[in-house]
């Protein structure tokens, strides 16, 4: 898509152009808090990479377009197919959803230095509910944006032979992957690209004990034939803590999440308020735990986490080798073959939800495509919600996001001291 002035706007092709833990959790959230306001904030983590003043109003101008998105009748048809947890109820609601641009505030606040350069702010308000759906294609669109107008430094040159390989190798290694690249993909192109050489690496790798499950992005997941994955993220964990305060919070929002997905989606991330503090209520209630299918791991050490995730089913007296582990946290290839020999070895059936490392994986051209052409280190993160703020502490303890009243609030019910 451009402007008048034929400048690109980026745009997602589809509603379902997102993460389907987007529409698993803004179902969870129309179930049980409707009516609950929230805001979400960005962060770029690398401030070394600025954005350009047309970059910016490019971004505001793609943001004004995403009001003509809307679920069509075929694709709500394939998702009651696909995704049988999805409630006539919600879809009701989905297909009658609206992105409303005025809910986003997006500023630019240039360097000192040159105006013309500077960082982009932005903040999205409204019922959670709502606004729960902006976060991926926000990031989604401004990252294909930057890589656009701001860096070129680069170009697709070998980038099909190079998705099919690393498909190839994880095929090979009996790996069971997830395509999680959507948030922080250099493009559309990128992202469907690689979908498409992962499919066709696992089916010319008839011997492979592993499994190519699907893609957490549900318009390529439709448009390709496979599964759309996605369970729950660190925003649910976050909001459900701030609503009702931080005392087994962790068990709370499963038992929420459970209340709306029985029998299916029991996969659990631990690292919301860091893992320990999970598990204080992960120990309580054995008989939950048996439900619930895996456990994910989403930062710190992945190499700590499957021998401490089995004392702890152990001391439960839950059989360990009846559970998975999903890892999702800055994979690349040879840190998942590393990760499965580990879980092999323990007895764990080991996923992971590779990102990043697949749909924004470059080379610069200037450096005669020997020198990465660095992806853009950034989040949107639940900042309030009803009324409150969120914190998310994480296994790098000292790498805090939210309000900091309300990161001091968890370390202390958690006895995090960091």
């Amino acid at each position: 898509m451009t402007s008048a002035d034929n400048s690109p706007l980026i745009v997602p092709p589809s509603i379902l152009d997102t993460d389907l833990y987007k529409l698993t959790m803004q179902q969870a959230v129309f179930a049980h808090f409707p009516d609950v306001e929230a805001s979400y904030r960005f962060t770029n983590r690398t401030l070394e990479d600025t954005f350009t003043r047309r970059c910016f109003e490019l971004f505001k101008k793609s943001v004004q377009e995403f009001a003509k998105l809307a679920l069509s009748p075929d694709e709500r048809s394939w998702l009651e197919r696909t995704c049988p947890h999805l409630k006539k109820g919600y879809l009701d609601y989905l297909q009658s959803y609206r992105f409303r641009p005025e809910q986003v505030t997006i500023t630019f606040d240039p360097l000192p230095e040159d105006p013309d350069r500077g960082q982009i702010g932005i903040v999205a308000e409204g019922l959670w509910v709502e606004t729960i759906m902006w976060e991926v294609p926000l990031m989604a669109s401004l990252s294909e944006l930057y890589f656009t107008v701001v860096n070129t430094d680069w170009d697709y040159e070998g980038q099909t032979a190079e998705a099919y390989s690393k498909g190839k190798i994880l095929a090979e290694s009996d790996c069971i992957i997830n395509e999680f690249g959507t948030r922080r993909r250099r493009s559309y192109k990128t992202q469907d690209l690689v979908v498409d050489e992962l499919i066709k690496a696992y089916k010319d790798t008839p011997s492979s004990r592993g499994q190519l499950v699907g893609t957490s992005n549900a318009h390529l997941a439709r448009q390709y034939g496979i599964t759309p994955v996605g369970t729950i993220a660190h925003e649910w964990f976050m909001g459900v803590a701030a609503i009702g305060g931080y005392e087994n919070a962790n068990g709370r929002a499963m038992d929420l999440w459970e209340a709306t997905y029985p029998d299916v989606l029991l996969v659990t991330l631990t690292d919301t308020f860091s893992t320990e503090a999970f598990y204080q209520d992960f120990v309580k209630d054995p008989e939950r735990a048996k439900r619930w299918g895996a456990l994910r791991q989403d930062s710190g050490d992945p190499f700590v986490y499957a021998p401490r995730a089995r004392e702890i089913y152990q001391s439960m007296g839950i059989d360990h080798t009846t559970k998975m582990i999903v890892y999702s946290d800055g994979l690349n290839v040879e840190k998942a073959l590393a990760l499965k020999k580990q879980c092999d070895k323990l007895g764990f059936t080991a996923s992971f939800g590779i990102g990043t490392s697949l749909s924004n994986d470059f080379k610069s051209i200037s450096s005669g495509r020997k020198q990465k052409s660095k992806a853009l280190n950034m989040v949107i993160k639940l900042y309030q919600v009803g009324g409150k703020y969120c914190a998310k502490i994480s296994d790098e303890l000292t790498k805090n996001t939210g309000n900091e009243e309300a990161v001091r609030e968890a370390k202390k019910v958690f006895g995090i001291n960091v």
